[in-house]
């Protein structure tokens, strides 16, 4: 039986594990990935660099000669940017430029300053378009699209705990509840986000490095936020309540790492847009739980808020990762 020919949701996909390279070094603007193909096969690829320059679609289509584009499909997760700017030129001129054969965009931008404009321009310019609304373009841009249309970050909550949902001893000694493995799994996580937020009493309790220790990534250590009314300490934002989280500069991706009460405020603000869990095989018994006061006053208002993403096991531990359902 003859192999299925890839579809373009499928080359999508494929663009949108390309993005996860952009993430977090592109801030501020969104991680987008470009792929060339010609006759099913790969032939160029970008992605929007670090500090926003050069955009993926210029990253990959200045590897190619014009006469090769003529036969060719750009697959591009986001809609080419139509605006002017001091840094580079508009990606839809550079496509018009380029002449591929079709533009398959994965998710209309909702930047009013394109929002419809780069594939209007392409139109114009006769190359042939397709816009497919794709899942995969879209997850990889949550950051992005959220930032555009709630004025805030995603939010990822991490919760690491025992099987019976405690945080640490009832003296809070919490190191380490989790294994070697779920503890990497953490830095890698901290490594993709923008910033990342704990609560004043547990910056000040444990005073905790906030970093990434995973070699050859520690660059990438994210901006450390502390959620408190009390003034700053050095190197750190400080924000007075969860929805402040609009005001951080930049941030598209947010790692919530706790403790209970700062986990609670969030989940009760409805501000959560995904949940990380990693549960060791351990029983506490009277130890600190995971979760404050969430305010529910009747069972009902807690089902089907999440949905399950991902689950798998690192080292003897569990990881379970949720989404918000907002539909």
């Amino acid at each position: 039986m003859a192999a299925r020919a890839p579809t373009d949701h499928d080359w999508m996909a494929a663009a949108a594990r390309l993005a996860r390279r952009a993430r977090p070094c592109s801030r501020p603007n969104p991680g987008v990935a470009a792929l060339v193909v010609q006759h099913g096969r790969v032939i160029a690829r970008g992605w929007t660099q670090a500090g926003g320059r050069p955009h993926a679609e210029a990253q990959a289509l200045a590897r190619l000669a014009s006469e090769v584009l003529a036969e060719a499909t750009l697959y591009v997760t986001l809609e080419p940017c139509a605006h002017a700017s001091p840094r580079g030129p508009a990606c839809a001129d550079l496509i018009v430029a380029a002449r591929p054969q079709r533009v398959v965009v994965g998710q209309h931008d909702p930047d009013p300053r394109t929002s419809g404009a780069g594939l209007a321009r392409l139109d114009a310019a006769g190359i042939a378009t397709r816009l497919l609304n794709d899942p995969a373009s879209a997850a990889s841009l949550t950051g992005f699209l959220t930032r555009q249309r709630l004025g805030r970050p995603w939010v990822t909550l991490k919760l690491a705990m025992s099987l019976d949902g405690c945080i640490a001893l009832a003296d809070g000694t919490s190191r380490w509840i989790t294994g070697e493995a779920a503890r990497a799994h953490v830095h890698a996580q901290r490594a993709q986000h923008d910033a990342i937020l704990v609560g004043g009493g547990t910056w000040r309790a444990d005073r905790p490095r906030l970093d990434v220790r995973l070699p050859g990534l520690e660059a990438r250590s994210p901006q450390r936020v502390v959620l408190t009314r009390r003034p700053a300490p050095d190197g750190v934002t400080a924000i007075a309540a969860p929805q402040d989280i609009a005001g951080l500069d930049g941030v598209l991706h947010l790692y919530v790492e706790g403790g209970a009460e700062t986990a609670a405020a969030f989940l009760a603000a409805d501000l959560v847009d995904e949940l990380h869990l990693y549960r060791a095989p351990i029983l506490i018994g009277d130890g600190r739980r995971s979760l404050g006061a969430l305010g529910l006053s009747d069972l009902a208002t807690a089902h089907d808020r999440w949905k399950l993403r991902e689950n798998r096991q690192l080292g003897s531990d569990a990881f379970t990762a949720y989404l918000r359902s907002r539909t």
